[in-house]
């Protein structure tokens, strides 16, 4: 008989649980959600996605709104749709107990702005990964501009075999292994403004100040990068300080082991 009574006793215990857990979760999903408390992990003065952006994108998106109830709220939509921003580099939704719930971010950190032949301009990352430009921010960034065919949605079939300056017009590549070298680099960071690429598919460095012309040449990979901005950085620690700043008005890099300077004419 005790046994009867106490598997009698556990089982209410059981369904006294059930319904108690129902009704708590009746009473959460019936609560109408706070805004969400946004977290940005900031790069730089100027954040490319800021608190209140995020927040209006995500009722612009309906997503979010006031008055939303927590049995509403889909984590998993507004993490997917968050992540799909090109500023977003990760994102992390959390909800708590009640009506609080929690959206952290880290932004992309742009390395270089793009400028290409078709009119559009966009940011490289520390990644190579491309950014939209967003109208009320920018960032101090290198900026590379020329003969630039890289689209920012990229580049289509019939566009690269109809005409030949296009067959091997991906520059975003060599362009990253500069910007990158430079970004990282005390010295070149101070120095070096513009990336310009020719016709001929040679870069060409502008430095922030005076008329210099550093002629780059190509820049097929991480090895031929380093080793040109190695004899460039030897030139300038050990040639400069003895010819002067103003000495030249070429530096030339293409060639191996060796840097070609043209003196400037006195006119």
């Amino acid at each position: 008989m005790n046994k009867w009574i106490k598997i009698s006793l556990w089982s209410i215990f059981a369904v006294g649980i059930i319904v108690l857990l129902t009704i708590v979760r009746t009473i959460q999903n019936e609560r109408v959600l706070e805004e969400p408390e946004i977290i940005v992990e900031k790069i730089g003065e100027d954040p490319f996605l800021t608190e209140d952006e995020l927040l209006q994108k995500l009722k612009i998106e309906g997503l979010f709104h006031d008055g939303m109830k927590r049995e509403d709220l889909n984590l998993e939509a507004i993490e997917t749709y968050v992540s799909g921003i090109s500023q977003v580099e990760t994102v992390k939704v959390y909800s708590e107990i009640g009506n609080h719930w929690q959206i952290k971010i880290k932004l992309k950190r742009p390395v270089i702005r793009v400028f290409n032949k078709y009119g559009e301009t966009f940011y490289l990352d520390e990644a190579g990964e491309i950014m939209e430009i967003t109208p009320s921010h920018t960032a101090r960034s290198i900026v590379a501009s020329g003969e630039i065919f890289d689209r920012i949605d990229g580049e289509s079939v019939s566009e690269i075999i109809n005409n030949d300056s296009l067959i091997s017009i991906r520059k975003l590549d060599d362009i990253y292994r500069i910007s990158d070298y430079v970004c990282y680099d005390p010295l070149f960071r101070s120095l070096i403004g513009q990336i310009y690429l020719e016709k001929n598919g040679d870069f060409i460095l502008v430095p922030l100040v005076g008329d210099q012309k550093i002629v780059f040449g190509k820049a097929n990979s991480e090895s031929e990068v380093k080793a040109k901005f190695e004899k460039l950085r030897t030139f300038y620690h050990e040639g400069m300080p003895y010819v002067g700043w103003k000495t030249y008005s070429e530096i030339n890099l293409k060639y191996d082991e060796q840097i070609v300077c043209k003196r400037k004419t006195d006119r």
